[in-house]
């Protein structure tokens, strides 16, 4: 194992039920709470009303800032702060997934800082030496993990750059996760949420080091566990065994604990993260789209890490195959499952224009984690080769 330093400090209520019998004491000091959702399917789904009756009888203020949506702007970020600080309030309790989640770390950063926050801590990493509005977080997605970090992925439309800054000042202070509240997700969104745990996950074991440590083995067993829960959950949405393992499963991969000791290899992100600023595409979806190539363009730099792939998460066995066979076989098997769970498979499915595809590349940031180093060319190709 490499040297490590871990730190989380976001204390996680887990469990059906949890909001009901948790809510009222984590707000107990705060008078004036700005309640932040997206397009408000916590209305329809009973969430918003079981939350309103804790602060009903709790005697709260409660300010509504609605309205973020799938890739949160810098924009909605600006309007969230001016909110929180015209209604004074004291925490912040965002309701909703990853979207929501990373909009409101922005918001609880923005709220207290007089400065541009985009410039100092999104275009550059910056450094917070105050007291950030305090944050909640009651998750109804599983996918992001990011109810358990400081990280907030957050989109310039003017600039078109879509990039995420991890500061532990911004964990949550608490998380209330039920995974009951997940069942009404759409199913397309409960797949593509899943698929974005996988790909952490992925992000993380194909890095160094390769020797053996526990990092790796952790992430073949939640890999191993969001394939199972999602087919499970496809089945069955209601499934609670399924719908609350891949919720631990979200955490698990974005709490900082797999990546103690590990490189990192965040390429895929990179190149996704500005597809979605020119095309504001799914997330999940365009993660879908890139990864298998991806590897393909990365496995023989990687060879081993992508044979060990193939065996202990996908089941291959060696059968006489050679090193490259077997882990082109695993990344065979993911590409197999992508088709199987319904996401896309081409940036033509995701609204790409052809056309911008170089323009895109050049903005895309290069991992120093990935086994072989990208250049903007080679991003290019890999983006053409995934367009139809």
């Amino acid at each position: 194992m490499n040297n490590f330093i871990f730190q989380n400090s976001t204390k996680v209520y887990f469990g059906q039920g949890c909001v009901k019998e948790y809510l009222a004491c984590l707000t107990k000091h705060a008078h004036t709470i700005l309640l932040a959702y997206g397009g408000g399917s916590i209305k329809r789904n009973g969430v918003y009303d079981e939350i309103m009756d804790v602060f009903y009888s709790a005697g709260k203020q409660v300010v509504e800032f609605s309205g973020i949506m799938a890739n949160p702007t810098y924009a909605k970020v600006q309007e969230g702060a001016r909110l929180a600080r015209a209604c004074g309030a004291d925490m912040i309790l965002a309701v909703g997934g990853g979207s929501v989640m990373d909009c409101c770390k922005a918001v609880s950063l923005a709220a207290r800082y007089d400065g541009d926050v985009w410039d100092d801590f999104w275009a550059r990493p910056g450094v917070i030496d105050f007291e950030p509005l305090p944050l909640g977080v009651i998750v109804t997605v599983a996918g992001t993990g990011s109810e358990c970090n400081g990280g907030a992925v957050i989109t310039n439309e003017e600039k078109k750059i879509k990039t995420g800054r991890d500061y532990p000042a911004l964990n949550a202070r608490f998380a209330l996760m039920d995974p009951t509240y997940t069942y009404s997700v759409p199913q397309g969104q409960m797949v593509s949420g899943s698929f974005d745990i996988l790909s952490h996950i992925m992000e993380t074991y194909f890095s160094a080091p390769d020797e053996d440590n526990v990092s790796d083995d952790i992430m073949e067993a939640l890999m191993r566990s969001v394939i199972r829960n999602l087919r499970a959950a496809i089945q069955n949405p209601r499934d609670y065994t399924a719908r609350s393992n891949l919720m631990w499963d979200a955490t698990m991969a974005e709490n900082r604990l797999i990546k103690m000791g590990k490189q990192c290899d965040f390429e895929c992100h990179n190149m996704e993260h500005q597809l979605g600023a020119y095309t504001n595409c799914n997330h999940g979806c365009g993660l879908a789209v890139l990864h298998p190539v991806y590897y393909q363009h990365i496995y023989q730099e990687g060879l081993p890490k992508f044979m060990r792939f193939a065996q202990n998460v996908w089941g291959i066995p060696r059968e006489g195959r050679s090193d490259q066979e077997l882990a082109l076989a695993g990344i065979s098997a993911l590409a197999a499952f992508i088709r199987e769970i319904g996401l896309p498979t081409t940036l033509k499915e995701l609204g790409a224009d052809k056309a911008q595809l170089r323009q895109i590349a050049d903005s895309c940031g290069i991992s120093q984690g990935s086994y072989k180093k990208m250049t903007h060319d080679e991003i290019y190709k890999i983006f053409c080769e995934c367009y139809e």
